[in-house]
């Protein structure tokens, strides 16, 4: 998979509404799973429909599939091999068998909460099926078995089929993150505004959004051998911005008498806007997959950075200056570094790094 490919508008369509995309495929691999049974009349036909619907249930990413599909094939075989020793003992003892069934079901439950519940579940569902098939009735339980095996089999095919790549979602998801920071953003230092906005809900949203992605660092990680700590530390940078920017929208709105004079600094406007287009050129080349407006941009960071160092130099010899002024232009200071990591570490996301710049 091309890293830096760019999303088309058929997987933009798909994956901002994965969980239509998500159903349909569910529904049809139960239509056709159904089709196939009734036309080869495999006995208990019951179980490869459930166990497809078990299976598929959880929504998975190509980064998973592989991994899941391990656990899964081994949990369904060896339930169904405890399932027929179970069935083989109850010719025998009743209790025995029963001891038998609580060890595999405590085995089940241990894993359960462990780092396979896939192959755990299956243990147990598997196990389940194949004891219902009464005492002795060895046919119906190797059918049953083989149901099993079946669904599970269908339910992977039907998953690697057009499967959703969790890096698509990643990028698509920092695109939109991105682009409604800079949306805030641009709505609380609006020069036009002279009371602030009321969007601490939004903010508050976004930085529940920005949380919420790191389930996809792990699968990404997988479906892209990029390691998995450049999509955490990309994580942690998210938060830090949004977090960042909500201190200095305080600043920024500390009082009439520093908000007019920050209004006024030519510098600090400047700064703004290369935030904003910072913002906006790291979202679009999320989205085209070319990062090569993110190095136009890098120096342009560099200069604006160079001048909140001068103006900082000259905040700090005056005696009275007062603390939100300071504050804002330490904080714009902070946040032109951070977004410089964060292009570096988009570019190689994109297996693109930025030029060292030079001195």
């Amino acid at each position: 998979m091309r890293l830096d490919r760019k999303i088309s508008s058929l997987e933009n369509t798909i994956y901002q509404n994965y969980r239509i995309a998500h159903g349909l495929r569910i529904g049809l691999a139960f239509v056709l799973t159904f089709m196939i049974i009734r036309l080869l009349d495999i006995p208990e036909g019951t179980w490869p429909l459930i166990t497809l619907v078990v299976v598929m249930g959880p929504i998975s990413f190509w980064g998973n599939v592989l991994q899941r599909a391990g656990q899964r094939i081994i949990g369904t075989i060896f339930g169904a091999a405890s399932g027929l020793i179970a069935l083989r003992l109850e010719l025998y003892s009743l209790p025995v068998m029963l001891v038998w069934c609580g060890l595999v079901m405590f085995v089940c439950g241990y894993l359960t909460l462990g780092k396979r519940p896939y192959m755990a579940l299956l243990i147990g569902i598997t196990l389940a099926v194949v004891c219902g098939a009464g005492a002795g009735d060895m046919q119906t339980a190797l059918w049953r078995s083989g149901d099993v095996i079946i669904g599970s089999l269908l339910a992977l095919l039907f998953t690697s089929i057009y499967p959703q790549r969790a890096f698509i979602h990643w990028r698509m998801q920092m695109s939109f993150n991105l682009t409604a920071l800079s949306k805030l953003y641009a709505a609380y230092v609006s020069p036009n505004i002279i009371e602030r906005p009321r969007l601490e809900g939004r903010l508050k949203k976004l930085l529940n959004d920005v949380v919420k992605m790191s389930t996809l660092a792990a699968p990404a990680a997988k479906e892209t051998a990029i390691s998995k700590e450049i999509f955490d530390r990309i994580q942690n940078l998210s938060r830090n911005i949004v977090c960042v920017l909500e201190l200095q929208i305080d600043a920024w709105w500390a009082s009439r008498e520093s908000h007019f004079i920050l209004l006024n600094a030519t510098t600090l406007r400047s700064t703004q806007m290369v935030t904003l287009r910072t913002l906006l050129t790291l979202a679009e080349a999320l989205r085209q997959g070319n990062p090569a407006p993110i190095v136009a941009n890098s120096g342009e960071l560099e200069t604006i950075a160079a001048e909140l160092r001068q103006l900082m130099e000259l905040a700090s010899r005056r005696e009275q200056i007062e603390a939100p002024i300071f504050g804002y232009v330490w904080l714009s200071l902070k946040l032109t570094g951070q977004l410089e990591q964060m292009a570096q570490l988009l570019c190689l996301a994109l297996r693109k790094p930025l030029p060292e710049q030079e001195d």
